[in-house]
């Protein structure tokens, strides 16, 4: 019977050298990818459901499956640093977490430049630390790390294109869709300061829930 190497599951165990602060510190930010999408888009969809961030979050699963068809073609070896990090049993070009990151700072911009031009400006921080994090901590090569957010600005603006000139138009389809109204998906886009929105309707229902009550 032969016996195989066996491979662990690698969400959040990335190493660093003991002592080095800036290591420690990039190792943080290389994680921000699992943070981004199990702390936002799944926070995102439990308590807020809109289509605009379902497509975002739809467009970065598409653009990782696309990362892997590409690693799995070229079959680059990650550099030999990442030998002694024992955690490169996956080919290294292009950086999926540079792609991601690019990804969601190009979607996000492109989303939000006008209102939150500060929050845009801090993705774009956070896409070029990771893509020093991964170099830094020895898990990609240069010329991977740039592949990957070349590739990931590139599909980042191609999907908000498509979802933004395209697939918007459905929106209110879906709403109505049996989908839509059983997990009460909704769509934002056309409110142009949605927090207010939402502050003014529920000061004005409890406003007449009192006025009931009395």
């Amino acid at each position: 019977m032969a016996v195989h190497p066996l491979k662990a599951v690698t969400l959040t165990h990335v190493r660093y050298q003991r002592g080095d602060w800036i290591g420690h510190f990039l190792a943080w930010v290389s994680l921000v990818p699992v943070f981004i999408s199990l702390g936002g888009f799944v926070t995102h969809f439990i308590f807020r459901r809109e289509l605009q961030g379902i497509f975002f979050a739809l467009g970065l699963l598409i653009s990782q499956f696309i990362n892997e068809l590409i690693k799995t073609s070229v079959q680059e070896a990650r550099p030999e640093t990442c030998a002694l990090l024992e955690m490169c049993d996956s080919h290294g070009w292009p950086s999926s977490h540079c792609q991601y990151m690019f990804f969601f700072a190009v979607y996000f911009t492109l989303l939000t430049w006008r209102s939150r031009w500060a929050a845009a400006l801090v993705s774009w921080v956070l896409a070029v630390l990771t893509m020093l994090s991964r170099v830094y901590l020895g898990y990609h090569s240069i010329s991977q790390v740039f592949a990957g957010a070349a590739l990931g600005i590139i599909l980042g603006a191609i999907w908000f294109r498509i979802v933004n000139s395209g697939l918007v138009t459905y929106f209110p389809a879906m709403e109505e869709s049996l989908f839509g109204r059983m997990f009460y998906v909704k769509d934002t886009s056309h409110i142009h300061n949605v927090l207010k929105f939402e502050y003014d309707n529920a000061r004005a229902m409890r406003k007449n829930m009192h006025s009931k009550d009395n």
